[in-house]
C-alpha cells in the first residue's frame, strides 16, 4: 500500500472517531436535558435521513469533482452540526445535519478506494479501513465514555487558560469542543489525499435528470446476481448494526446495571470483535469466495439470543467480541464484492450512493422499529430475541436466493453447451 492509502485512512479514521464521540455526547445531552428514552433512537434516523433522501445526488456530487475535496466539504458539514449542538439547538436536529454530512462523505471515502486501487487489493483495502474504523468506533466510545464521567469532565473543565477566557462551562460543551478539533484534524488530511487520475463527471444541475439515473443504477445493480446478493447482505448487516448499538446501551442497563458510561464503552467491546473478523477476512477470504461467508450472518443472529441469558460482565465480553468478530468477518468480503459489481456495472461514487441508499433506509426501518417497540414497553429481553431471530431469517432468505442464482446460471450453462 502506497502513502496516498494511508493518507485516506488516517483522514477516515479522525472522521469516524468524531462521529463516534459525538454519540455518546448526544445521547449525554439528551438526557440532561430530560428527554424521553425513545429519541435516543431517533438520533440514528435523524443521522440516516440524509443518505435515504439525498442519495440521488450525493453519488453524482461526489463523481463530479476530486474525492478528497469532497470529503473536505463533507467535514466542515459535520463541523456545523457539532456547532449546532454545542449552541444549544436540539440534539436531533443538529446530529441531522451531522449526518447530512456524513452522506456527502460516505461515496467519496468509499469510492475513491476502487479510484486509487486495483480490484484485487479491495477486500484488502476494505479489511484495513473496515478495521481501521472499528478501532475508531472503539476509541470514540471510550473516549466520549470518559469525557462525560464526572471526575474527568469536571478535571478538564476546572483547566483554565492564560489570557483566553473559553466559553465551555459544561460537560455538554467540553465534549462537543473535542469533537469538533477531531473533525478539523480529519479535514486538513483530507487536503493531503492524491489525485487518483480519474476523470470526473459534470455535475448536471437537472435534479429530475439525477433521479432518472439514480433509479437505473439501483435497478442495475438489484438486477446483478452478485450485486444483489452482496447489497442484500451489506443492508441488512448496517441496519442491525445501528440498532444493536442502542441495544447494547439498554441491555447493559438492564442485565449488568450499567450507567451510560459503561455501557456505551461495551460498543468498543463488539467493535474489537469486528476488528479481529475484519483482519481475519482480509487474510483468508478472496473477491472470488466472498459470497461463501454468508451462514456467518445466520449464525451471528443465532448467538445474538445468547445475550438473553448473560448476567455478568465477564461473561458479556468474549460474548460480544465474537458477535462482532462473526460480523466482520462475513461484511468485509460482501463490501469488497459490492464496491467490486458497483464499479464494474456504474462508476464508484454512483455505487456508493445506491449502497447508502439501501443501508441507510435499512437503518431508518430497524431503528424505527426499536423506536416503537420502546413505546410498546416491550422488555429488552424480548426486543433482543426478536431481533436475533429477524437477522438470521433474513440471511437463510438470502442465502436460499443466491443458491437459487447458482443453479439458474449452471442451467443457462448447460444449455448453452447442448446448442
Amino acid at each position: 500500500m502506497t502513502l496516498g492509502f494511508y493518507i485516506i485512512m488516517a483522514a477516515q479514521f479522525f472522521s469516524a472517531l468524531a462521529d463516534n464521540t459525538l454519540l455518546v455526547a448526544a445521547i449525554y445531552t439528551l438526557r440532561d436535558m430530560h428527554a424521553p428514552a425513545e429519541y435516543e433512537p431517533l438520533l440514528k434516523t435523524f443521522f440516516t435521513v440524509s443518505y435515504v433522501a439525498l442519495a440521488a445526488f450525493v453519488g453524482a456530487f461526489a463523481d463530479s469533482m476530486p474525492k478528497w475535496r469532497v470529503m473536505f466539504i463533507s467535514n466542515g458539514i459535520k463541523i456545523v452540526g457539532c456547532a449546532m449542538m454545542f449552541f444549544q439547538l436540539h440534539p436531533l436536529l443538529a446530529y441531522g445535519v451531522v449526518g447530512l454530512g456524513a452522506a456527502a462523505y460516505s461515496p467519496a471515502k468509499y469510492g475513491i478506494l476502487t479510484e486509487y486501487l486495483p480490484h484485487r487489493q479491495l477486500v484488502l483495502a476494505n479489511g484495513w479501513i473496515e478495521g481501521l474504523t472499528v478501532v475508531a468506533i472503539i476509541l470514540g466510545v471510550l473516549l466520549g465514555g470518559a469525557l462525560i464521567k464526572p471526575d474527568i469532565s469536571q478535571a478538564l473543565l476546572s483547566l483554565d487558560f492564560p489570557v483566553i477566557d473559553t466559553p465551555i462551562d459544561t460537560v455538554t460543551e467540553m465534549t462537543l469542543t473535542v469533537v469538533g478539533v477531531l473533525y478539523l484534524i480529519a479535514a486538513v488530511f483530507n487536503l493531503y489525499i492524491p489525485e487518483t487520475g480519474v476523470d470526473h463527471k459534470p455535475l448536471k444541475r437537472n435534479p429530475l435528470y439525477l433521479l432518472h439515473e439514480f433509479n437505473h443504477c439501483l435497478a442495475l445493480l438489484w438486477r446483478d446476481k452478485l450485486g444483489q446478493i452482496s447489497l442484500a447482505v451489506t443492508t441488512l448487516f448496517w441496519g442491525a448494526g445501528a440498532t444493536l448499538q442502542f441495544l447494547v446501551i439498554k441491555w447493559a442497563e438492564v442485565a449488568l446495571g450499567f450507567d451510560l458510561s459503561k455501557s456505551s464503552m461495551l460498543q468498543g467491546v463488539t467493535a474489537i470483535g469486528v476488528a479481529l473478523g475484519a483482519a481475519l477476512s482480509a487474510k483468508l477470504i478472496t473477491l472470488r469466495k466472498s459470497v461463501r461467508v454468508i451462514p456467518l450472518g445466520i449464525a451471528m443472529g443465532l448467538v445474538v439470543l445468547v445475550m438473553n441469558f448473560v448476567h455478568h460482565a465477564w461473561l458479556t465480553i468474549p460474548l460480544l467480541i465474537f458477535i462482532g468478530g462473526l460480523s466482520g468477518f462475513f461484511v468485509v468480503p460482501m463490501n469488497a464484492l459490492l464496491q467490486h459489481r458497483g464499479h464494474v456495472l456504474m462508476g464508484a461514487g454512483h455505487s456508493i450512493a445506491v449502497q447508502n441508499f439501501n443501508e441507510n433506509l435499512s437503518i431508518l426501518v430497524m431503528t424505527g422499529l426499536y423506536y416503537l417497540m420502546l413505546k410498546l414497553d416491550l422488555s429488552i429481553y424480548a426486543i433482543l430475541t426478536l431481533f436475533g431471530l429477524f437477522v438470521s431469517s433474513t440471511m437463510w432468505l438470502v442465502k436460499r436466493r443466491h443458491e437459487a442464482n447458482q443453479r439458474e446460471h449452471d442451467d443457462v450453462v448447460l444449455l448453452d453447451d447442448h446448442a
